[in-house]
């Protein structure tokens, strides 16, 4: 495995796992602080996809994956206040739209990487970003998928109140993926930054 590769592979599994940790803790009444490393999964990914190739960048998924499945088990051994703190939805839901949300990336990308520079990674980042929201918010947490886990209680979840406080009433949840996506979108604008410097120094020290 070369060093490059390596390296992607580090950074995607310290992004899961900084994610897994800071989605215990609350910003404001709709987010969490792992909203704000998390979509920086989709960087990673880009810039392997964009150096090294569609399969560098679906290994990197592969290894987040397996991170997250990880870090999902130690979750639910751990109980908190009130039971433990990754329930079995949120660990599907997690793994589900994680998988998903990056193999979607990698394949939008390959397919607009000879477009301009900008269009791929923002694309790609933003089509993985809404699969991945609505994957995980809808398994996690909607009424409709209770199934899924019947002895998991989401019903604080359900309760119906405003979007984001100010528009139509919709279950809290609804509110929790809206404000989610839109940290997602800021991020895969802001992110072209960061990918654009990164690209760049390291084809021109070829």
């Amino acid at each position: 495995m070369s060093r490059p590769i390596l390296f992607g592979i580090l950074a995607m599994a310290a992004i899961v796992v900084a994610s897994n940790i800071l989605v215990q803790f609350l910003f404001g009444n709709w987010l969490t602080w792992g909203a704000f490393t998390y979509p920086l999964a989709f960087l990673v990914t880009d810039v392997m996809n964009r150096l090294y190739g569609t399969s560098a960048a679906r290994r990197v998924v592969l290894v987040g994956f397996a991170v997250g499945l990880i870090c999902s088990f130690i979750g639910t051994q751990i109980i908190g206040e009130f039971g433990p703190l990754v329930t079995l939805r949120i660990a599907i839901g997690s793994g589900v739209a994680f998988l998903t949300a990056q193999l979607l990336d990698v394949a939008v990308f390959n397919k607009l990487r000879d477009g301009v520079w900008w269009r791929a990674p923002l694309t790609s980042s933003i089509l993985g970003a809404f699969v991945d929201t609505a994957l995980f918010f809808s398994i996690a947490f909607s009424g409709a998928l209770s199934f899924i886990a019947p002895s998991v209680d989401v019903s604080w979840a359900a309760e119906a109140l405003p979007i984001l406080g100010l528009g139509p009433v919709a279950p809290l949840w609804v509110s929790l993926a809206i404000a989610d996506f839109g940290v997602k979108l800021a991020l895969a604008l802001i992110a072209l930054v960061p990918f654009r410097v990164i690209v760049s120094s390291r084809i021109a020290a070829r």
